[in-house]
């Protein structure tokens, strides 16, 4: 017998003597039941005392067993409380009317909050057998008349008298194990036996398991057996009783989702002769059950050769469910408690007796498996899961996602979990989880699907034992949810202007404009800007990435390719193609005979290299190429070019193509590229001079040669203008405000008539000299007065490598980066300067450096800030870069 039931924690008020309506008490044969709701007994810890007059007994497991007390609780606090009507502390009135009197205390947290109860219960009992065996759960019962055996007289001593105290009662006991041992009646209390005698009986109880029970084995069944002789006084002299119990403790089989409990048909050590059984009654929790009432729960009673077998299905409402968690694996025991009632006559001496068995049954732990439900519906973007079925005393501790370890409450507090409860008090969790959450998983194994997956690990743990257990399990589904990207763009009279907008999943995607990734670095020069849902960039149709298709005398038609790109499944997930006509004059014709024309790089052409282009005659190549474009400057009468005459026009013609000597080609006849270029010139018009018919003192004469003039730009070491950087040294690593010495110098002239003039050089974030922004470093032959650091001009003095002064200048600048909106959109720049050379004879003010009213002349293109303002870490690299422009004053 337990005497302190735990439960989950309740509080109760503390009061006494509350009423009895959550007890209820019941008079079953030889016993009577006590059943406390759970509502009470549940959360408090449970003392129980024997009422004996105006004295409470407090029941403890020895004097329980030893007295004819027992009780059992299941984990929800249902709880019933057994007491044979031959117990100590029963009031018996001539062994019929029994007045039971229990003390029910209950505490709350602790023993200063106290539900105190009184419960007294009168049971009537007549139907004595000449003896009755009773094997309780926690003790063995035998009482006998003496009666049956021709003796007579009143037997009025109890337990508590002896033969010492009286001169009737009982004396000793002989308990044979099987070998005899003799107790005086104080040595058999002492010992934990109870030995009373009531008006009509003899009363003796054995606890199980102890020194003086020993073990049979009847019919395969393992029974606990317990044999004394009872020498006792009466007013007629010594008697002397034996008294035999016998219980089984095993016989019980559980298979198929059946218990079957067998008990020996014919209990040997209790039987002398030959018996014949008159009743035979099967129970549940003391109480017997009717055929009706044992149909009903699938419950039978039958006999064999050898056994009486009680077989009862796993589940019954009768029993509970205990959940257990060996190895952190969840498993399931099944408890309930037959009883067995039998009524049998001996043929021999026609005595009779009353067996009656209480025998709680725990199965083996069984592997319990609770349900997974799925019920997850894609579209509406939750994660539904159901997980169950659990039992009360299981309680969910945290759930283990992706991300971490969330505990039932913060899960609750997400609106992740709820959990809902069957009828029966077992319960499940439902987990509702968005897919949106951080928690889910997700990839798309398509472009426009998305894949969802949710790992969770439910921890839970087994109450009140605290043994805790988990279930791992997986979720997924499947979305046609993904928008992708877009792009779009508009062109101008210069620019692409590319507008993205993203998809459903943000910015998670790569931009190629043309073969080329689109980089940070990149997207400031492109002046790339970014608001959360959009992505626009402006492009110059003279940008690297932008490819030419087509061009004429008057325009260019060029065109971007974008693609949106999603790098690790190498999906393309948008594309735009692009082509604009941008005005362009490729030819120009002058008044002097000369023509200047532009060639470009085309698409359709892969091989050609515009510095390999010539015109027809070879020799004539471009005065200035990049990767992209061929400038040509050339006379009409010059270069192969032919002359056609229509009416009173001149037409000049010559073609670009590439040198086939430079090539690999087998046949010329139909080159890769060629572009014709042609002038008209009117063949006859006036044009009025005025002239002085003075005669000349002397007859001017003019010396007639050709040649080309060529300006170098250079990057010194320092102010010394002693060292120069080599070409393998660009682009030169500087600080922010660190100088930069450039020097321009004309080369191979010694004409001291000439002089050379810086007219603009400006500075830009790409190779072309025409590309923005640009900030600008000499104006008009000036500083640039805009600029917080001023350009600087170095004077030019005679040395051995410099003979004439006038050829050279110099000047240098302290190092900017280019910033928008404070970020630096490169840490490279190029410098550009356009030379003017002068005849210094001619004494006209453009030959002079500096030459404007004011020095300042505000430039005709948008320029990107420059900062100076942040001494920053980092370098900027300086590639001087020059266009000439050739002048003769």
């Amino acid at each position: 017998m337990a005497v302190v039931v735990a439960g989950q924690a309740k509080p109760h008020r503390k009061t006494n003597n509350q009423p009895n309506a959550d007890i209820k008490s019941d008079c079953a044969g030889s016993h009577m039941t006590l059943t406390l709701d759970e509502v009470l007994a549940v959360g408090n810890q449970l003392e129980i005392e024997a009422t004996n007059g105006s004295e409470h007994i407090l029941l403890t497991p020895g004097l329980a067993a030893k007295c004819g007390y027992s009780m059992e609780s299941d984990p929800w606090g249902n709880t019933r409380i057994y007491t044979s009507l031959m117990g100590c502390y029963v009031d018996n009135t001539d062994d019929q009317f029994f007045n039971v009197g229990l003390r029910l205390k209950m505490y709350s947290d602790g023993t200063s909050d106290v539900v105190t109860r009184d419960v007294t219960k009168t049971c009537s009992y007549s139907a004595w057998a000449s003896q009755e065996i009773v094997c309780d759960r926690n003790y063995m019962e035998v009482d006998s008349s003496p009666h049956t055996k021709g003796h007579a007289g009143n037997i009025k001593d109890d337990l508590t008298n002896n033969v010492n105290d009286t001169a009737y009662g009982i004396w000793k006991m002989t308990f044979y194990t099987p070998e005899p041992t003799v107790m005086m009646l104080d040595e058999v209390h002492e010992a934990g036996y109870g030995a009373m005698t009531s008006p009509n009986r003899l009363v003796v109880r054995s606890p199980y398991n102890t020194a003086q029970t020993y073990s049979e084995d009847v019919a395969g069944v393992p029974m606990e057996v317990v044999k004394v002789g009872t020498y006792f006084t009466t007013p007629q002299g010594l008697r002397i009783v034996d008294l035999m119990v016998a219980c089984p403790t095993g016989g019980v089989t559980v298979n198929d989702g059946t218990i079957s409990w067998n008990i020996p048909r014919y209990i040997t050590p209790l039987l002398t002769g030959r018996v014949k059984i008159l009743e035979m009654h099967m129970g549940i929790n003391g109480k017997r059950l009717d055929k009706a009432q044992m149909a009903s729960r699938g419950y039978t009673l039958s006999t064999t050769e050898y056994h009486l077998v009680i077989e009862l299905p796993i589940g019954s409402p009768d029993g509970y469910f205990k959940s257990h968690a060996p190895d952190y694996q969840y498993h399931l025991s099944y408890t309930v408690e037959p009883m067995l009632e039998l009524l049998w006559i001996a043929k021999d001496t026609q005595s009779d007796t009353r067996y009656k068995v209480l025998f709680p049954i725990t199965t083996p732990l069984m592997p319990w498996y609770p349900d997974i439900a799925d019920e997850t519906i894609p579209e509406e973007g939750v994660f539904k899961v159901k997980f169950g079925t659990l039992l009360h005393d299981v309680n969910l501790v945290n759930i283990t996602f992706s991300t971490g370890v969330l505990s039932a409450a913060e899960c609750n507090a997400k609106g992740f979990l709820q959990e809902q409860k069957y009828s029966n008090g077992s319960k499940f969790y439902l987990l509702q989880v968005p897919f949106s959450d951080d928690v889910v998983l997700k990839h798309n194994p398509e472009p426009l699907l998305t894949a969802y997956f949710l790992p969770l690990t439910y921890g839970f743990m087994v109450m009140p034992e605290e043994t805790p257990f988990s279930y791992t399990l997986a979720v997924d589904a499947s979305l046609n949810d993904v928008v992708l990207p877009t792009v779009f763009g508009t062109c101008n009279n210069a620019t692409f202007f590319i507008t993205v907008k993203y998809g459903s999943q943000g910015h998670n995607f790569e931009t190629m404009l043309g073969t080329q990734m689109l980089t940070p670095e990149l997207g400031r020069v492109y002046g790339q800007t970014e608001n959360g849902t959009h992505l626009s960039l402006s492009l110059p149709y003279t940008s690297l990435d932008v490819a030419f298709e087509l061009f004429d005398t008057a325009s260019v038609k060029a065109r971007l390719d974008v693609l949106l790109w999603e790098p690790i499944n190498n999906w393309s997930l948008s594309e735009l193609s692009l082509a604009c006509n941008f005005p362009l004059t490729t030819t120009k014709c002058y008044s002097n005979g000369t023509m200047t024309a532009l060639s470009l790089k085309l698409e359709s052409v892969p091989n050609l290299v515009p510095h390999q282009l010539t015109l027809r005659d070879k020799s004539c190549k471009p005065y200035f190429s990049d990767d992209r474009f061929a400038h040509f400057s050339f006379n009409v009468n010059a270069c192969g070019t032919s002359r056609v005459f229509f009416g009173n026009y001149l037409l000049y013609e010559n073609d670009i193509s590439l040198d086939y000597s430079a090539k690999a080609y087998t046949s010329p006849v139909e080159p890769d590229f060629q572009h014709t270029v042609s002038c008209y010139y009117l063949s006859m018009t006036w044009q009025h001079m005025e002239f002085d018919n003075e005669p000349l003192v002397n007859i001017p004469s003019a010396e007639i040669g050709t040649g080309q003039l060529m300006v170098e730009m250079r990057l010194a070491l320092d102010e010394s203008y002693e060292l120069f950087y080599q070409a393998q040294d660009y682009p030169v690593q500087k600080y922010l405000r660190q100088p930069a010495y450039f020097e321009v110098a004309l080369l191979h002239s010694a004409n001291p008539q000439l002089e050379l003039i810086l007219d603009n050089c400006w500075a830009t974030l790409q190779e072309e000299r025409t590309s923005l922004p640009r900030w600008d470093i000499i104006v008009d032959g000036c500083e640039n007065l805009e600029d917080r650091y001023i350009t600087i001009f170095h004077p030019v003095v005679s040395d051995q490598r410099v003979v004439v002064p006038s050829l050279f200048k110099r000047f240098s600048v302290k190092v900017f980066s280019f910033v928008k909106d404070k970020e630096v959109l490169q840490d490279e720049i190029y410098v550009h300067c356009d030379a003017v050379i002068c005849d210094l004879n001619a004494g006209n003010g453009v030959c002079s450096q500096c030459r404007g009213s004011t020095g300042v002349r505000q430039p005709v293109a948008a320029k990107g800030q420059r900062d100076t303002a942040r001494n920053l870490p980092n370098s900027v690299n300086c590639v001087p870069h020059i266009n000439l422009n050739h002048q003769s004053k």
